[in-house]
């Protein structure tokens, strides 16, 4: 019997050893709610947003687990923050470059969408509203599917304007954000055509893009194809501005002196491109 109780002993003091040496040495496991980093290049800059990523399994979120009208760090663990490269427009309220925390206060008809000074808010009671940057209300969108992981990403976009978007569950939160860099850019332009070296591509491409002076345009357009003449991309740019001119003569031939050069170069995708424009050319 005391041979029972000695092994009974030793064999217990060997498991807490055990399990002693295993807490010291770490136990390397997946995190209930991943940590996730993103960095999108938008307007002339970036935006880089750092959160955590909690799982639904089967749970209620929002108006239970999440509840409405308190502040939510939107996420897990530690405080989601967001850093944006220039100024920008969030939600239509102006916001400097610089590093901000993203907070939310739910609700079952409107959210309220809040950047913050304080990098570290993590629960509502660390909240203080004098810090706020900027508060936007935006009404919320029903998701398709049930979403199970929580997720913010970016969608939408576009040279100067993007949707910050908040998804868990069926529920969509969209936020618009928006950069104004029309000024810069064609500041630039302006400097770079008093130099040797004129980007007359670059230029012409970006006055295309954004609707502003066709005529500008396509007149750094032609000079760019006299630039490169063996350029198959250029000489497409060239066909779509002078198409969209009504000048078809010159678009139909731009098209097919891409085509050609295209060919040369292998590059299927170009003879594509070519084909499907001359196609809309009457």
């Amino acid at each position: 019997m005391r041979t029972l109780r000695t092994f009974a002993a030793t064999a217990g003091a060997m498991l807490l050893l055990y399990a002693g040496s295993a807490l010291a040495q770490g136990i390397k496991m997946p995190a209930p709610s991943p940590g996730q980093t993103i960095k999108q290049d938008f307007a002339l800059s970036n935006v880089e947003l750092t959160y955590s990523r909690p799982m639904k399994k089967g749970r209620v979120i929002f108006g239970d687990l999440v509840p409405y009208n308190k502040v939510w760090r939107t996420g897990a663990n530690s405080a989601t923050v967001i850093t944006f490269g220039e100024d920008i427009n969030f939600g239509g309220k102006p916001v400097k470059a610089g590093k901000y925390g993203l907070l939310t206060i739910p609700g079952p008809k409107q959210w309220t969408v809040i950047l913050t000074s304080s990098l570290d808010v993590s629960s509502p009671s660390m909240y203080k509203q004098e810090n706020d940057i900027a508060r936007v209300n935006v009404i919320p969108v029903a998701a398709p599917f049930s979403q199970e992981s929580f997720t913010i990403d970016f969608e939408n976009i576009q040279p100067s304007s993007m949707t910050l978007a908040i998804s868990w569950d069926k529920t969509k939160v969209p936020v618009t954000i928006t950069a104004d860099i029309d000024g810069k850019v064609t500041a630039q332009i302006e400097e770079a055509m008093k130099g040797d070296k004129k980007p007359y591509f670059q230029a012409a491409m970006y006055y295309f893009e954004s609707g502003k002076d066709q005529k500008q345009a396509i007149e750094w357009i032609d000079k760019a194809a006299e630039q490169n003449p063996d350029a198959f991309w250029v000489m497409y740019q060239k066909a779509r501005m002078h198409a969209k001119a009504k000048d078809v003569k010159v678009a139909k031939e731009s098209a097919q002196k891409s085509i050609e050069l295209a060919t040369a170069a292998k590059n299927d995708d170009y003879v594509a491109l070519n084909k499907k424009l001359l196609a809309t050319l009457k």
